[in-house]
This record gives C-alpha cells, structure tokens and sequence, in this order.
C-alpha cells in the first residue's frame, strides 16, 4: 500500500487554477495580496514581540493572544506564497506531496484557531465573572494546558483527514478550481469514491464547530448577565470593551465559515467558494493584529514607546556620526 502511494505520488501533479479566469486582475490581484501578507507578517510577528517585551502584557489574556498571532503568521504563511506565486507565472502546478501537506499544516491551524478563540472567549469570561479569582482560576499551567490541547486536537484532526485523503488515488494533471490545496477541490478531481473522506470532514468540522460555538455562546451569556447586573455605567463601558476585540475576531472568524458551510448553495459557485477562502486564510490572519491592537491601550502604549525608543536611537547614531566627521 506504501508503495502504491509513492508510486501514484510521483505521476501526480496538481493545477492550481486560482484566479486565471481573470487575466486582467493578475497584478492588481499580486500587488493587493503581497501588501496583506506583509501587514500580516509585521502585525502578528510585531504583536508576539509586543507581548514578550511588556511585562504589564505577560497575562493569560495575552499569552493567547500571542498563540493566536502565531497561528495566524503560520496559517497565512502556508499558502499565501504560493498564491503570490501563482499570480505572476503561468505554471500553477504543485506536487502531489505538495499538495497534501499544504492542506495538512493550514488544517493543524484552521482548526487551532478555531479552538483558541473558545479558549480565549473561556478566558473572557473569567475575567469579567470571577475577577478577584482570575489569577487563580487561570494560573500558567492550565492556560500551557489550554494551549497545548488545541494544538494537540488540531494536529490530530489534521492527521486523520490527511489519512484518508492519502486513501484516494489520483492520476495525471488534476485542475484544482482554487488557489489552495481545499479538502473539498482535492476530493472533486479523485478517482475514487470520496464518501468515506468527505463524511469525516463533515463530522469533523461540524463537532469543531459546534463544540467551540457552544464554548463561546455560553462564556458570553454568562459575561452579559454579569455585566446588565453591574450598577455602574463605567463598569459595563469597561468590562463589554475587554470583549469587544475578541468578539469582533470571532464574529468575522466563524461568520465566514458559516457562510461557506452551512449557507445552502454557497459552494456551488466557485466563485463564491474562492472569495470565502481568501477571506478567512488571507485577510482574516491580516484583521486579527490590527483588531487587538487598535482596540487595547496597552498594546497602542507599547508600541508607542518602541516607536519613539527607535527615533532616538536613530537620532543619537546621526549625532554620533556627525561628530566623528
């Protein structure tokens, strides 16, 4: 069976057709996904570096905050390249190999994501609830542990959908109507009955779903009885403005998702399935930096001091410069 599927792998290729149908788009296309990934390169690498660097920021809230700029710098990095690739050549091919792990990495950190935003808005309520017990209710270990088991399930859904994946079989030049390796493009140009593979991934996706959907739902009715019990207006003001950020990251999130999924007839044109995909691969990694940072003072104030700490450098080294002339 091993050998069967090195064997297969070698004569397959994938064609990535992405956005070809529209020649005419190809640069603006280029220059309007390279600006998003650099800003989302720069945003969540500039956020985990704004974390680290503020002792006032080593709190639960923002350790997963941190994960989820990781996830999303990983997440876009997976296949935003190769989309920028693929709009300036004209030979879209990918691997077999390539192929199939490009979907495994972007399923370990779709389904990450999904999870760390439940854990997040778990975290939430918590903070708003029970706020002279966060530190205790939520010490390192557990939030370690938290972390750890999204990543773990992420991994581990990865793994089985990749499996069963590898069960197809596929032969020649395979035209994927997508600029990424998408389970459901895979499964459309496979030889073999995909039944198997396709009702995974729905219980798959739907218990993921559900289950963080559930999470959230619930952390948040709590979080809004306690809040309309507060009797002052500045505590409601201040404890709906710790969720506003997350709240906004989880309604673009999941509303994409469940527009593509659950909307009935949303993927039958793939058109619609392309413009979803790029939104929540592409530009949702790009929003989430800019949602937390431009909502959190904290985070404003930090950048603010790094800001001003590199201007002097810069101008204590052209002072430096001028006298040593």
């Amino acid at each position: 069976m091993i050998l069967n599927q090195e064997n297969q792998s070698a004569d397959v290729t994938f064609i990535l057709l992405g956005f070809s149908e529209y020649p005419e788009l190809q640069v603006p296309l280029f220059l309007l996904f390279l600006a998003i990934y650099t800003v989302t390169v720069l945003g969540n690498l500039g956020m985990i570096m704004v974390i680290k660097i503020n002792p006032k920021l080593h709190t639960p809230m923002y350790y997963f905050l941190s994960h989820l700029s990781f996830v999303d710098f990983c997440y876009s990095t997976v296949v935003t390249p190769k989309l920028l690739e693929n709009l300036v050549v004209e030979d879209r091919t990918i691997s077999f190999t390539g192929c199939i792990m490009q979907f495994s990495f972007a399923c370990v950190f779709v389904v990450t994501e999904t999870f760390l935003l439940a854990v997040m808005a778990y975290d939430r309520f918590v903070a708003v609830c029970n706020p002279l017990l966060y530190t205790v209710v939520m010490p390192q270990k557990l939030c370690s542990l938290l972390v750890g088991a999204s990543y773990s399930w992420g991994i581990a859904c990865s793994l089985t959908l990749t499996y069963f994946l590898l069960e197809l079989s596929f032969r020649g030049n395979n035209f994927i109507n997508n600029f990424v390796c998408e389970h459901a493009a895979i499964v459309s140009v496979s030889c073999s009955d995909p039944h198997i593979s396709q009702k995974i991934i729905s219980v798959s996706a739907t218990f993921n779903e559900i289950s963080t959907l559930m999470i959230i739902l619930t952390s948040y009715v709590f979080i809004f009885i306690t809040v309309m019990k507060m009797p002052s207006t500045g505590g409601r003001h201040k404890a709906f403005s710790t969720c506003a950020s997350h709240l906004t990251a989880i309604t673009i999130f999941h509303g994409t998702i469940l527009f593509l999924y659950c909307v009935p007839n949303s993927r039958n044109s793939w058109l619609t399935v392309k413009v979803a995909s790029v939104f929540y691969i592409v530009v949702i990694p790009m929003l989430n930096p800019l949602i937390y940072s431009l909502r959190n003072k904290d985070v404003k104030e930090t950048v603010k001091k790094l800001f001003n700490t590199t201007l002097s450098c810069d101008k204590c080294k052209a002072r430096i410069l001028i006298i040593s002339l």
